[in-house]
């Protein structure tokens, strides 16, 4: 008996010894690395291991080989790896479609826009219309807008419609124009024909108005569409991109979305808005929410405004350079309704409001309408010239403000002309809506800007170009720390899509979606940010980028 015990014994001791000396097996072990995990005390790590797509463990490289063995490895080297980085605003078949028209960002001229698309049309002869964007008057001699005159010379025949860098202003030809059935001017509602004067349009089309001749141009197949969106992917992929917010979809844009995930045609992660406008909410609401893996669907994005670059925003006052306020692109009365409906959904809400007029109206009706603010996150878009007297209701209303940073670096050369010395202060001001708040979204707006997240890094931190111009940074007051930027671009951008028990830090139970940069961010001369590139770009534990 007393050998049994023994033998019991020895068995059971040997059972533990193995049990606790045996490494349990994973999909992945990363070590050797610099980690921000960008948990709530913004710790550092060495290792973690993934199984399943999940973060289940982060230390020490020492713990993490000791506990574990991995089908793969990845020795970082010593590089920095951050939280899968997140777009908080962007639009991802706009980019599509840019890459598959012509590019106009940077043009210095006129005459350099034409080349670009007589370029265009002799790779291309058999495209219907001449369809592109990026171009910016801001630019140009005498910044003034075009008028059709200087495509009607070279593409008499071709119908030319050209999108501003802001997409909210639109350059046509004689030949779009009578597409359109437009001849004359015609008042419409939220946008503008800008017409010479004798009522002849000038071929400048504004916010509203560009639908009138945008809708003749042919949609493209959907095999195309998909080849083009994941060329699109492909550039956001390598530069650390896992997840975006999709700002603003129509109805087919989402069902075409939902087919290519649901055929597991696509990596990034989506967080789509429906367009909405006050006249057709019901029907876009009625599905409810939309959630999978990599697609959701949950929120309804509404348009206040228009821009500064081509003055449509709406202002208090008539801007600096020119006697207009801008308009909004729908009635007071119709906001507030629409507002008042979407407050009784489960829908989130979130608003481009650029002018401080837009920002106040839409402030003023989210606090009427909003009984829980604090857990509905509803967002103000962009947020981008707010008066002094408004930055409070951001906290008292609980806004969530979602910025784009290098929008201040891109408009800060001519947008004290726009706005004056004084009210030219509330612009941008990040570090003031983060007071407020507490948080802040951070995105691109991409393709009105270029998709890097870098880019608005840099911006955000150090409020210059990439020049370095202006010296001590364009003010420099609302810069922001870059610990805060790289919450705004991980943790918080998952915050204001109510995804941060999801993604947005590396932190067991979470997705494993990381990306691991060639230098430190966060240490890393500010000149040299926007250079610094991506070794690796990881979702759900799998490499979908690396150099």
């Amino acid at each position: 008996m007393k050998n049994y015990i023994r033998t019991l014994v020895l068995a059971i001791s040997v059972t533990l010894f193995l049990c606790c000396t045996t490494n349990k097996e994973v999909d992945l072990i990363v070590y050797n690395a610099n980690i921000y995990t960008v948990d709530s005390s913004f710790s550092r790590a060495q290792a973690f291991a993934i199984k399943n797509g999940i973060f289940i463990d982060i230390g020490s490289s020492e713990e993490i080989m000791q506990k574990y063995t991995a089908k793969e490895h990845i020795d970082a080297q010593g590089r920095a790896i951050y939280p899968g980085l997140y777009d908080a605003h962007a639009h991802f078949f706009m980019l599509a479609e840019l890459l598959e028209q012509v590019d106009l960002g940077g043009a210095q001229s006129i005459a350099e826009v034409v080349e670009r698309l007589k370029a265009y049309q002799k790779a291309y002869p058999d495209k219907k219309w001449l369809v592109g964007g990026g171009w910016d008057q801001n630019l140009w001699d005498g910044k003034s807008f075009p008028s059709k005159d200087s495509l009607d010379k070279y593409f008499p025949e071709t119908p030319v419609f050209l999108s501003r860098v802001d997409y909210h202003a639109a350059w046509v030809n004689s030949k779009a124009l009578e597409a359109a059935r437009i001849s004359s001017a015609q008042t419409v509602e939220g946008g503008l024909i800008v017409s010479d004067t004798l009522g002849v349009p000038t071929g400048i089309l504004l916010d509203n108005a560009m639908q009138l001749v945008s809708q003749y141009i042919p949609a493209a197949e959907e095999r195309s569409l998909l080849l083009s969106l994941r060329r699109a992917q492909d550039s956001l992929l390598s530069v650390g991109l896992t997840s975006i917010v999709d700002a603003g979809l129509t109805l087919e844009q989402l069902e075409y979305l939902k087919k290519f995930y649901q055929q597991d045609s696509l990596k990034i992660r989506d967080y789509a808005m429906i367009a909405g406008n006050p006249g057709s909410i019901d029907k876009y609401i009625r599905d409810g929410f939309y959630e999978s893996d990599r697609l959701t669907i949950r929120s309804v994005k509404l348009m206040a405004d228009g821009a500064l670059g081509s003055r449509g925003a709406c202002l208090l006052d008539h801007y600096h350079d020119a006697a207009t306020r801008g308009f909004l692109l729908h009635s007071p009365e119709e906001f507030d309704r629409v507002i008042e409906r979407l407050a009784l959904t489960d829908f989130q809400v979130n608003t481009h409001a650029i002018g401080d007029s837009a920002n106040r109206l839409i402030l003023d009706a989210y606090g009427r309408h909003l009984k829980d603010g604090k857990n509905r996150r509803w967002r103000i878009e962009h947020a981008q010239v707010v008066s002094p007297t408004d930055f409070a209701k951001f906290s008292r209303f609980h806004i969530l403000p979602s910025v784009q940073p290098t929008h201040a670096t891109s408009d800060m050369y001519w947008v004290e002309d726009r706005l004056g010395p004084q009210r030219v202060k509330g612009a941008y001001a990040y570090k003031e809506l983060l007071k407020q708040y507490g948080k802040l979204a951070l995105g691109s707006d991409f393709p009105v800007e270029h998709f890097n997240p870098l880019y608005g890094f840099h911006a955000a931190v150090a409020r210059v170009d990439k020049t370095g111009f202006p010296k001590g940074g364009f003010q420099i007051e609302n810069a922001i720390s870059r610990e805060d930027a790289l919450r705004g671009m991980t943790i918080w951008a998952a915050f204001s899509c109510f995804q941060e028990k999801k993604r947005g830090s590396i932190e067991r139970g979470k997705d494993a979606d990381f990306v691991i940069m060639e230098k430190d961010i966060m240490t890393a001369p500010a000149e040299e940010l926007r250079d610094i590139k991506t070794w690796r770009t990881v979702i759900g534990g799998e490499t979908v980028f690396s150099r």
